[in-house]
């Protein structure tokens, strides 16, 4: 049986004009922004190599068009993660269709319906993914890059996240060089992998200081408001009480302190508080939270250039990238009171 030929991409035909593939996106999508002589040697090669968009019957859309998919559009995070993402497809001359993980993604459906709709690549926000899935979209030919999956994806599907492992270390270690050695610990979902790397890098940091993780000073909860709040609650009720708590994120953190006011508890000055994200409203909490910052805009950026990459048949050097955390201190951490 004769083999159907590769469609030519962007990447190739990029190559031989000696032009970014951005440049050859303009041609393709009729933009002006390019110079008429370059215009007519990529046109050249493009008819040459017989290029056929992904589109049904073969046709060229009027517009490239990616999706970024989200589990929920609940938090500040995905704004900024979307923010990112639109800089970059704005230079890219690429449109961006904003959309929430459907009530079946396990089924074939979803795939049909992004090729149907012509869509060149999928970023999936939060959410899981799992090889039937992966197996779905890559039958349609839609590239997939995942941001912070839920899960621990295969080694060969694309995703972009944080140093949650060393952010975790970084706020431990703050806490513990502050003179807290009972230091509590609000846990994320089970099972979340991000949570999962945070949780880690909050016992290698008590560790590395000759400390043993005591399960009394550890509960769990989503990433809300209510759980970090509950999650203090029981906490700050045990005796001995934990002179700090570290959250997994600041939703849960901004509980916390809640939770510490009250029980008629003060942050700092009889509870430290430290989250993760830094959020917005981190620095309007009061006191101003101490966080640990992920670079949401950056995470929309990368993964966005990442999946053109895909479109554009190159090959990607590593299937995992992670953005360095920071630890922005503030004032809802204090010393420890040595008398506690």
């Amino acid at each position: 049986m004769t083999r159907e030929p590769q469609r030519a991409t962007l990447a190739v035909v990029a190559r031989e004009a000696g032009v970014s593939v951005p440049t050859v996106s303009k041609v393709v999508n009729g933009r002006t922004d390019v110079a008429a002589e370059t215009r007519r040697r990529i046109e050249a090669l493009l008819v040459r190599h017989g290029y056929v968009a992904r589109g049904l019957g073969g046709a060229q859309p009027e517009t490239r068009t990616v999706e970024v998919v989200f589990d929920a559009m609940r938090t500040p995070n995905n704004l900024d993660i979307l923010f990112g993402a639109l800089e970059v497809a704005d230079a890219g001359g690429v449109e961006v269709v904003v959309g929430t993980v459907p009530e079946d993604p396990l089924g074939a459906a979803w795939a049909r319906r992004m090729a149907t709709a012509r869509r060149e690549g999928l970023i999936l926000v939060t959410s899981e993914i799992n090889s039937r899935q992966w197996r779905q979209f890559a039958e349609q030919r839609i590239p997939v890059v995942t941001i912070d999956p839920i899960n621990l994806p295969g080694p060969d599907v694309p995703s972009v996240g944080a140093t949650n492992f060393n952010g975790g270390m970084a706020a431990t270690e703050h806490l513990l060089d502050l003179g807290h050695r009972r230091i509590g610990f609000i846990e994320g979902p089970a099972g979340a992998m991000v949570a999962i790397a945070r949780l880690h890098g909050y016992h290698a940091a008590l560790a590395q200081r000759g400390l043993t993780s005591d399960p009394a000073l550890m509960a769990e909860g989503p990433f809300t408001f209510e759980a970090g709040f509950a999650a203090a609650l029981e906490l700050l009720g045990r005796t001995p009480r934990p002179t700090a708590l570290f959250a997994s994120n600041d939703g849960q953190a901004l509980g916390a302190i809640e939770a510490a006011r009250t029980l008629g508890l003060r942050v700092p000055e009889d509870v430290s508080v430290v989250g993760f994200d830094d959020i917005t409203a981190a620095q309007w909490s009061a006191p101003p939270l101490t966080t640990v910052r992920q670079p949401f805009a950056e995470m929309g950026r990368v993964a966005l250039r990442r999946l053109l990459r895909l479109v554009a048949g190159e090959e990607l050097a590593s299937p995992r990238v992670e953005l360095a955390t920071q630890l922005i201190v503030r004032k809802s951490t204090a010393a420890a009171d040595p008398g506690l």
